[in-house]
């Protein structure tokens, strides 16, 4: 059921497929965690959709883990998946629907989020002001 909700995202979300090969679709947000094996991307699509991806390789919750913003991104961010969801066989770790950014600085940018990120798990989350996401 996770793998046809993944491959629904990927269909309904051009910011998961469009310019796979090309450099302008993918951003490194955080990816020198090796302590706390979180690993975080934006994807876009090259006509203004964006998704961050999140993902935490340990079994231990990352609560309050904050994350540097591009210039120009959005302020308001909705999660669109959480594989750590109850009915996918996740611990069901409570998750923010919506996240709002900061003006405070986190990995070398001006503008941060501030994320719980559930264990062993992937979250997806897409500018609230942007449709066409799931």
């Amino acid at each position: 059921h996770l793998v046809r909700e993944l491959n629904r995202h990927h269909q309904t979300c051009p910011a998961l497929h469009r310019l796979d090969c090309e450099a302008a679709g993918f951003e490194w947000l955080a990816h020198d965690d090796a302590e706390q094996s979180v690993f975080i991307w934006l994807r876009r699509d090259g006509q203004g959709q964006e998704v961050l991806v999140a993902c935490n390789f340990t079994p231990e919750p990352r609560a309050n883990y904050r994350v540097g913003l591009p210039d120009g991104s959005a302020n308001g961010w909705r999660l669109s998946l959480n594989s750590d969801e109850t009915r996918w066989g996740g611990s069901g770790l409570s998750t923010p629907a919506l996240l709002q950014a900061s003006a405070t600085a986190s990995h070398g940018r001006a503008r941060s989020l501030t994320l719980d990120l559930p264990p062993l798990a992937v979250v997806y989350y897409a500018p609230v002001n942007q449709g066409g996401v799931p």
